[in-house]
């Protein structure tokens, strides 16, 4: 998801999204550990997201 579209959501809704992401980071770095995981680069893609999400979030805090 690009950061134009996370920008138009809420920031509960982003909050939430966070904490999705954060759980499938998880998953995947318990499947990289067991050896499982064929696509390292989907750990990489995640890390991103929540970076933009908090990135976003921070912004609104400090504009109010």
């Amino acid at each position: 998801m690009k950061a134009a579209e996370l920008r138009n959501l809420e920031t509960q809704e982003l909050i939430t999204k966070s904490k999705e992401l954060k759980e499938e980071l998880f998953n995947l770095k318990f499947q990289l550990s067991l050896g499982q995981l064929t696509n390292t680069a989907k750990i990489r893609e995640i890390r991103r997201e929540i970076a933009r999400i908090k990135t976003i979030i921070k912004e609104r805090e400090l504009a109010n």
